[in-house]
């Protein structure tokens, strides 16, 4: 009876444990998957993970969470917003936005934006909508002269219509995007060799820290503000003060959302995305305005710079170049007035401005407000 027992347990034992294998099937299936996917190449990894994370985060109740039970991890939503080839996207609407529309679609397809967006045709300086043979076209209206008064009373004005998203003072070499999302003032400018085309620098033989060395004035402090511009903005912009602007620098880069919902979902979102920064002087010290590119926004012109190319394919991501105003016939550089054309954008964008100013100087705004062009940013 003993050895019985014995032998009916020894056929029963691999018994439970095929069935317990064949019951855990899936999972050792899946965890062997994992293991391949782990000797990869990280880009292939990224490609093959990418239909199940988009559907890890499109799919309702969490269907697919008990794939973490064994050792998936989705990628990140911002690294597959970040790889995607907006660069591409934006090249390719920027050429169907020039395709000139039919008469008879022009106003149904203009209306179809006004209504969406908000547009206020009313401030077009051409209000009939059959007159842009385009979207570019439409996208980059003009505005009667009298619905922008330019501010007298004040020095700095905003540059542009859109949304206030942060304005305050510098602190540690770090710039607000959002409330609570900051970026690296150096990474966003860049080096500072352009320095050399400014007369006044005081820090030259002991710069201190990237912040110290662009405050070339005694008593005075780094300000910064940023202004959205929606896709139904107006989307030219204009010099916020008189000022020489001594350089340019261009950063070919990604061509992300400035959305302000975005700004707070990825860090340093201004330093990734392509910019066209104007750096020189104001009658109190450094003063700078970038033009920040956005998804679709392929192009950002201003108007005295005729060798800027932006969103070109031969530019790569990383790098940056420089071109000096500043020549042996013009000393100078281009001085702009408070209010002149300056630049435009294709659909909407951001503009940072970064500038020395004295210490009583106060910003009069509030963060998310509207503002237009021509009314004031602060006073002293």
């Amino acid at each position: 009876m003993c050895q019985g027992s014995l032998k009916q347990q020894k056929q029963k034992g691999p018994v439970r444990s095929a069935a317990g294998k064949w019951l855990q099937f899936p999972q050792l299936a899946l965890r062997r998957r994992l293991g391949q996917l782990s000797c990869m190449s990280r880009s292939t990894v990224r490609l093959r993970s990418w239909p199940l994370s988009i559907l890890y985060y499109i799919l309702p109740f969490g269907a697919l969470k008990p794939l973490a039970k064994v050792g998936w991890r989705p990628t990140s939503r911002v690294t597959i917003y970040k790889s995607i080839p907006t660069r591409l996207l934006s090249r390719a609407w920027g050429r169907l936005n020039q395709v000139d529309l039919p008469n008879w679609l022009r106003k149904p397809i203009f209306r179809l934006y006004i209504w969406t967006f908000g547009v206020n045709m009313k401030e077009a300086a051409i209000e009939d909508l059959q007159h842009y043979r385009n979207l570019g076209e439409f996208f980059r209206r003009k505005l009667k002269p009298q619905v922008r008064p330019v501010c007298d009373s004040h020095c700095v004005i905003s540059p542009a219509d859109g949304k206030i998203l942060h304005f305050g003072r510098v602190k540690n070499c770090e710039v607000e995007q959002v409330k609570g999302v900051t970026y690296s003032l150096e990474t966003f400018l860049g080096p500072r060799n352009w320095t050399e085309n400014l007369s006044t620098n005081r820090n030259e033989d002991d710069p201190g820290t990237y912040q110290d060395a662009l405050v070339t004035k005694e008593g005075n402090e780094l300000f910064h503000c940023v202004v959205y511009l929606a896709p139904g903005d107006y989307h030219c912009f204009h010099s916020p003060t008189d000022w020489r602007v001594a350089h340019r620098r261009h950063f070919p880069g990604s061509l992300m959302s400035v959305n302000p919902g975005v700004a707070r979902w990825i860090k340093e979102l201004f330093c990734h995305n392509e910019r066209v920064v104007l750096s020189g002087e104001w009658t109190h010290g450094f003063f700078s305005l970038t033009a920040v590119g956005a998804t679709n926004v392929g192009s950002i012109r201003i108007y005295f710079d005729k060798e800027l190319r932006t969103n070109n394919p031969r530019y790569s991501k990383g790098t940056y170049n420089d071109f000096s105003y500043v020549t042996n016939n013009n000393q100078e550089g281009v001085s702009m007035r408070k209010g002149e054309h300056l630049g435009e954008f294709n659909l909407g964008s951001t503009i940072v401005l970064l500038f020395e100013a004295p210490r009583d100087f106060t910003f009069n705004l509030k963060a998310g407000q509207k503002i237009r062009f021509g009314e004031p940013l602060g006073t002293m």
